[in-house]
């Protein structure tokens, strides 16, 4: 309700000032990049300066989590078939070759691990090694999943906050449109047009900032998903092959 309250008297302060604009065309007032800026005040500079940075940091997270997932995607997409080959010759030190070759692949990550598991136990404590390489592959899907969503609760924490970080700035423009009403005595564009300019300008990029993170932390958790899904089929699958194996055995 507070909020609802904060937005309605934003938008009216807003829609005066167009009012204003438009009957007094010849105010002065610069809205290039440069004036803005130095038209604004210390706070409202501070709430610019902190958008940025936010801005800079999501970008920074969305790069480092798209390179990630290619990577991830492509060398998924070259280790599947390989291993797939190695196990069904029964070679599984070929297979954990083609893992170590393709070490950023998810696929990769979590099956190395249970290869690794089944042929130690394999070796040393026959008969418990399906439950053990169950565990290992649990563990490695845990740790997996964690690497892939690095970062993006940051990019959830920047896309939810810089709005409000925004509205603060228009929240610092429009008290000082009031203040440069009451110390001009009048009403007119230049009285009001450094707060208007803060509040339209700390607005802007605070949605400028928040929209990109939104859209981008929505996108990279259906891929974390999807990665999760493929994981727990390759998990399954390969536990399906030590099934097999060992009945093969006896």
């Amino acid at each position: 309700m507070v909020l609802a309250n904060i937005a309605t008297l934003v938008l009216c302060n807003l829609q005066h000032a167009a009012v204003l604009l438009l009957q007094e065309p010849e105010g002065g007032i610069g809205w290039d990049p440069i004036s803005l800026w130095k038209q604004m005040g210390i706070l409202a500079k501070i709430v610019v300066v902190i958008l940025f940075l936010m801005s800079g940091w999501s970008i920074g997270i969305m790069i480092d989590r798209a390179l990630a997932f290619s990577a991830a995607r492509s060398q998924s997409r070259a280790f599947a078939p390989a291993v797939a080959g190695a196990l069904k010759n029964g070679n599984i030190d070929e297979a954990i070759k083609v893992a170590d070759r393709n070490k950023k692949s998810h696929l990769a990550k979590v099956v190395v691990a249970g290869l690794q598991e089944f042929k130690t136990q394999a070796s040393e404590v026959p008969g418990e090694e399906l439950e053990a390489s169950r565990r290992a592959l649990e563990r490695a899907e845990a740790i997996v999943h964690a690497e892939l969503k690095r970062g993006l609760s940051g990019l959830a924490t920047i896309g939810s906050t810089a709005p409000f970080v925004g509205l603060f700035g228009t929240v610092v423009g429009i008290l000082n449109a009031f203040k440069g009403i009451s110390s001009a005595k009048a009403t007119g564009l230049a009285a009001v047009a450094g707060g208007i300019s803060e509040a339209l300008v700390t607005t802007a990029i605070g949605l400028f900032v928040a929209i990109p993170a939104v859209w981008m932390f929505n996108y990279f958790t259906g891929r974390v998903e999807a990665f999760d899904v493929e994981m727990d089929n390759s998990s399954s699958e390969l536990i399906d092959y030590f099934l097999k194996r060992r009945s093969a055995k006896k």
